[in-house]
């Protein structure tokens, strides 16, 4: 099993910046991915970002391409968002997930694909006011 908790969220100012933290615990693997989503009021859940590791391949849904930035601190057994030039549309509670087997499939559509993460963490909330 592996527990993942998430922090950072909060209200801020659009085109502001906020820094959101996946903290993994529990089982070890050799390879594996930990990706973001999202869920809006009303929406459905979406992918964010995502990023392999160790190998740190990363993947970004087309909407916050150039705005986000996924990265990981080994050491801390964390992976950062870091959320620049914030919109109200992405205000969501934001959710990591763990996905075991990221080699079980070939290709890179997976990786921002729900379905395939094993684990959840409870999520934080981000408000971006106008």
């Amino acid at each position: 099993e592996v527990h993942l908790v998430e922090s950072g969220g909060g209200l801020v100012q659009s085109g502001g910046s906020l820094r959101l933290s996946c903290t993994a615990s529990g089982d070890t693997f050799d390879d594996y991915a930990i990706g973001w989503f999202r869920q809006a009021p009303g929406k459905q859940r979406e992918a964010v970002s995502s990023i392999r590791l160790p190998a740190g391949s990363t993947y970004y849904a087309d909407s916050v391409k150039g705005r986000f930035t996924i990265s990981d601190d080994h050491a801390k057994d964390t992976v950062y968002l870091q959320m620049n030039n914030l919109r109200p549309e992405d205000t969501a509670t934001y959710y990591c997930a763990f996905w075991t087997a990221p080699g079980r499939w070939a290709g890179t559509r997976w990786y921002l694909m729900s379905g395939v993460y094993d684990y959840w963490g409870q999520g934080t909330q981000v408000v971006v006011s106008t």
